[in-house]
This record gives C-alpha cells, sequence and structure tokens, in this order.
C-alpha cells in the first residue's frame, strides 16, 4: 500500500480549492462591460428618453416623450427623427414583420407603425373604458403582444383619474381579434420582456419594488408566478447569457438566479429604459433622462427582431 503523505496532501488540497473558488468567483463577477469599454454620451438634446428598441439591422429606436417623437440612432451613428407627432410614445417593440408596437399613451393606445410610417390602432380600450396608459410592450416570437397598463397622470391628458379597476398587464392575441387581461395582482407594473424562445416572460412591478417571470402559455395566458428579483423597474431587456438589465438609478444587472451582479453607473437623474442594439447586437443602449448613453459589452442582446 503506498504511503500517504497528509500533510502534503491536505496542503495541496487548500490550494487547488482555493484555485477554484477564486477563479469561480472571477468568473461569476466578471463584468458585462467589454474590457476596456466605457459608457458613453452619444446625444443629449432630448427632455426624456425612455423605449428603446433594436430592428433586425440593430438600428435603435427610442422616444422622447416630451417632445412627442420617435428617433433613430442608425448603426452608422447617425440621429434622426423617425416620426413627429407619435402619440406620446412611450415603450416600444419590433414584431417579426419590422412593424414598430409602441404604446402610445396620448389617448391611450397601442399603435402598430409600419416602416414607412403608416399608423394603425391595435387597442383603444378595455371592455369599453379607456386603458390607464399603455407603458411598456414586448412582442413573443408569433407576434402575440404583451403590455403593462400602469396609471400615471399626464398632463395633455382630460381626465384625472383610472377608468379601468386597477393596473394590469395584457396579451394581445397574434390575429389581433382578442385582448384579454393575464396578471391582475400587481400593484404598479411596468418593465416587461419575455426570452427569445417566448417561453417565460420577466415583468417588473415598480410599484411593489418586485420583479416576477412567469411561465407563458401557448394561448397567452401566464402561469407559474415566481418572484425573480426583490427590486422593481422601469424598463428591462435580457441578454444571451440568460442576465436581466433593469433600471431606476442606473442600470442593474442580475444573473438568471436572480442575483445582482453589476451595477452601470448612469451620471444622469432617472435611467428608464435599456436595449441591445448595433451591427452585432452587442452594444447596450441607454435612455436616462436627457441622454441616450451605449456601451459595448461582452454580451449580446437576447431579444432581436429578426
Amino acid at each position: 500500500m503506498k504511503k500517504v503523505n497528509l500533510k502534503r496532501d491536505y496542503s495541496l488540497l487548500i490550494v487547488l480549492t482555493a484555485f477554484y473558488v477564486c477563479n469561480f468567483a472571477s468568473a461569476q463577477t466578471e463584468s458585462v462591460i467589454a474590457p476596456g469599454e466605457k459608457v458613453q454620451l452619444l446625444s443629449a438634446d432630448f427632455k426624456f428618453t425612455e423605449g428603446p428598441t433594436c430592428d433586425k439591422e440593430g438600428n435603435v429606436f427610442f422616444t422622447d416623450q416630451p417632445n412627442n417623437r420617435i428617433m433613430k440612432w442608425s448603426v452608422d451613428g447617425r440621429l434622426s427623427t423617425f416620426l413627429q407627432p407619435a402619440g406620446r410614445a412611450n415603450g416600444m417593440y419590433f414584431d417579426k414583420n419590422g412593424n414598430l408596437i409602441a404604446c402610445a399613451d396620448e389617448k391611450n393606445e397601442l399603435w402598430l407603425i409600419t416602416p414607412d410610417k403608416k399608423i394603425t390602432v391595435l387597442v383603444s380600450n378595455y371592455n369599453g373604458k379607456l386603458l390607464n396608459g399603455p407603458n411598456d410592450v414586448w412582442v413573443r416570437p408569433d407576434n402575440g403582444i404583451y403590455f403593462t397598463d400602469p396609471f400615471y397622470k399626464r398632463d395633455y391628458w382630460n381626465r384625472k383619474e383610472m377608468e379601468q379597476d386597477g393596473q394590469h398587464v395584457y396579451y394581445l392575441s397574434p390575429d389581433r381579434k382578442e385582448l384579454k387581461r393575464v396578471a391582475q395582482d400587481l400593484n404598479q407594473p411596468n418593465g416587461i420582456i419575455g426570452t427569445a424562445d417566448g417561453k417565460y416572460l420577466y415583468v417588473s412591478d415598480i410599484g411593489a419594488r418586485k420583479t416576477y417571470v412567469y411561465t407563458i402559455q401557448p394561448d397567452g395566458s401566464l402561469t407559474d408566478k415566481k418572484l425573480f428579483c426583490e427590486a422593481g423597474s422601469d424598463g428591462i431587456t435580457l441578454d444571451n447569457k440568460g442576465n436581466l438589465y433593469l433600471t431606476g438609478r442606473g442600470v442593474m444587472v442580475y444573473n438568471k438566479e436572480g442575483k445582482l451582479i453589476e451595477r452601470i453607473q448612469i451620471n444622469e437623474p432617472w435611467t428608464a429604459n435599456v436595449s441591445f442594439g448595433g451591427k452585432d447586437k452587442q452594444t447596450l443602449f441607454i435612455t436616462a433622462s436627457k441622454g441616450l448613453y451605449a456601451v459595448k459589452t461582452r454580451v449580446k442582446g437576447a431579444n432581436i427582431s429578426k
């Protein structure tokens, strides 16, 4: 039988354990930002930016809601106005046909905007009553649409109170014939995003300071509600590693287990929303107060229009 040197082998075990623990911790805390990259201000010529979303080429569209316009930041770095007036558009998302779906809360509607800027009102009410004000939206792979409907009083509204009985999440079927509530137990739902495979939906309840994840059913209904993290958010997005990005005071990055792994500081009073874009879909675009910001990342966006 081979003689064992317990002291030597135990010391070696300690060294190896320390090596693997350190490397595991390093891998877990590695920044989503690409090495050597920093957050850059692209433009500050706005009153309040919101709703960034990316088309299949990588161009990023976002809103300047007080100025009632939708802006475009092209893949070659050019800024232009895509649509004005724009229904006081807020959150937006591209469907699989290249149409821009916009939460147009001037008249509490959901819009479809074609590439040549033709507008179709998809939703104008629920059960004959005005919506609170569609805020953020996600389109699943089959063109079914989920949107949040919190109530934030606007100075351009005539009404002062909600007509709906609460603040809910809605689903519009791909054929646009059925609109139904799919989450009715939230305080103030805001940010929303689904996984690229259409299986799961994340909804941020900013009023309760929590974010939940649901299982998506074929008929659009949501099941298996689970608490994802103890934090609310304005806008949210996902990367291809399963990390979820929340906004508010900068950008908070949570891994797929719901643990905070990084904070991206933004020098603005409020960070409203985020989306991946650019030619390689590997740049995080950030709408924050009066600015549009961007930073190159190691990861790619998980929700890019095909």
